[in-house]
């Protein structure tokens, strides 16, 4: 069973969570690429669930891209955005439906920039919401500010008594650091602090988050603003009054849209991103400190499969494996260990505690008998981040392609000990690790299949327990 939500024939594109009644309800963007025809259009399309594996699917009809859906008086609203190629515009829409199945759109609500405040181009993904103070509603956008640079990214903001017009007002959120638009923003309040969610594809290139004690800000950058990697984009949240997730996508690398990938390599592994994927659930929780961190949904690892009995099979370096216990000892060497063969959809759960002063502890995925052709997400304590590469980056070729030391990397909280817990998801192409309950790298495995698990220490001491594989 796939883990890792996508759409048949097609891919899964920003998501607009929505909770109703019991029931999670969110909305993506369906976007059907080759296979596109009379019957496979593009649009919003409706999922329902209540534990984030299984979906039923309903297409609304609408076409356009991200934006908002709200319940007011008993009726449904959807905000949504279009493109106009000439001259080219974004503007905002407006449907509504009693039921979430039929919705009708309302072609006079329709609205664009100011060109004043706000630049003619950017100006969508509309994220509506109710603000008692002021009694009216706001209504948060991806926008550029009119400016001297190209630096105009910001987080726009306009009001409304009635959901149907607007009031232009000053950006809620302009830093002016980023040439691009801040996409899908998303606002809500937890405690005492309020949450501004926006994706950059400028600059940096994810979703990030800024937080105040006031919807006026000022809007504060905590020391690890992100939830998951590149491969984790315009991600927005949902609660149901107790929980609250994150939603994004993890992209395909097939289509070579801007012709960067490499010609001479025939694999996947190093082709661009695209846009939309599988969808990727992360859940939210909020530190003493009011920090966000991201740990991995209960149902979703559930739905990985029955547990099996693991097995560690030493291959270099000294090892102690005894009573579910794998000890290395390579204080100036490396140490690698297999353990089962890989399964489409397979988990790994784990307790690392690393010892001395070592350098480094991580998983191999796909990998071979001769612990060379496969992926590692490894541990870098000194660094403070998890990162991950492919062994195509390995090699001599690769040292040659590639001006980087790693292909995805994620910051690792401060820790007063060195133990870690891990726990890596492979569904089909798709790679989520979380560490500890607190980080999550997501990437993308796409040539190598079959082949092993497998574990490995670097220059020190680790005890490796607690290791449960999942298939």
């Amino acid at each position: 069973m796939a883990v890792f939500y996508r759409p048949e024939k097609a891919v899964l594109g920003d998501v607009i969570p929505f909770y109703d009644e019991g029931v999670f309800h969110p909305f993506y963007l369906r976007n059907y690429r080759a296979n596109r025809d009379a019957t496979h259009r593009d649009s919003w399309v409706m999922l329902t669930t209540k534990d984030h594996v299984h979906f039923d699917e309903h297409d609304t009809r609408i076409d356009g891209g991200t934006g908002s859906v709200i319940h007011v008086d008993g009726l449904y609203h959807m905000f949504y955005c279009t493109f106009q190629a000439l001259p080219e515009r974004n503007y905002i829409n407006h449907a509504v439906s009693p039921d979430l199945v039929d919705w009708t759109e309302i072609p006079e609500d329709r609205f664009c920039s100011d060109d004043q405040i706000y630049a003619p181009l950017h100006f969508r993904d509309p994220f509506v919401f109710w603000v008692e103070a002021e009694k009216c509603w706001w209504m948060i956008l991806a926008a550029q500010k009119n400016g001297r640079t190209t630096r105009r990214s910001c987080v726009g903001l306009c009001k409304s008594k009635d959901l149907r017009k607007w009031q232009y007002c000053e950006p809620l959120y302009a830093p002016m650091d980023a040439q691009c638009a801040f996409e899908c923003p998303d606002l809500f309040k937890w405690g005492d602090w309020y949450y501004l969610v926006f994706s950059s594809y400028a600059d940096r290139f994810q979703t990030l988050y800024r937080m105040s004690r006031s919807l006026h800000g000022p809007w504060l950058t905590p020391e690890i603003d992100t939830f998951d990697t590149r491969a984790f984009y315009a991600a927005k949240t949902g609660s149901d009054g107790r929980r609250r997730f994150v939603y994004g996508w993890n992209p395909t690398r097939e289509l070579n849209v801007h012709q960067f990938d490499p010609q001479v390599y025939d694999g996947k592994d190093c082709n661009t991103w695209d846009w939309g994927g599988n969808l990727i659930v992360h859940e939210l929780w909020q530190d003493e400190k009011g920090a966000l961190w991201v740990k991995p949904v209960p149902e979703v690892l559930d739905a990985f499969g029955a547990e099996v009995p693991a097995r560690p099979r030493p291959l270099s370096g000294s090892w102690s494996v005894s009573d579910g216990q794998c000890v290395a000892n390579v204080p100036n060497g490396y140490a690698a260990l297999l353990l089962n063969a890989m399964q489409p959809t397979c988990r790994l759960s784990v307790d690392v505690e690393l010892l001395d002063e070592t350098a480094q502890f991580g998983v191999a995925l796909h990998v071979d008998e001769g612990f060379a052709e496969g992926y590692y997400v490894s541990v870098d304590p000194f660094r403070r981040r998890v990162a991950y590469k492919t062994s195509v980056t390995m090699t001599e070729r690769g040292g040659q392609m590639f001006p980087y030391e790693v292909e995805q990397e994620r910051p690792l909280p401060e820790k007063r000990d060195r133990r870690y817990h891990f726990d890596i998801c492979v569904d089909d192409t798709v790679l989520e690790v979380y560490i500890d309950g607190k980080t999550a790298l997501g990437t993308r495995m796409f040539d190598r299949k079959g082949g092993h698990m497998g574990m490995f220490v670097s220059d020190g001491r680790a005890r490796i327990t607690n290791i449960r594989f999942f298939a």
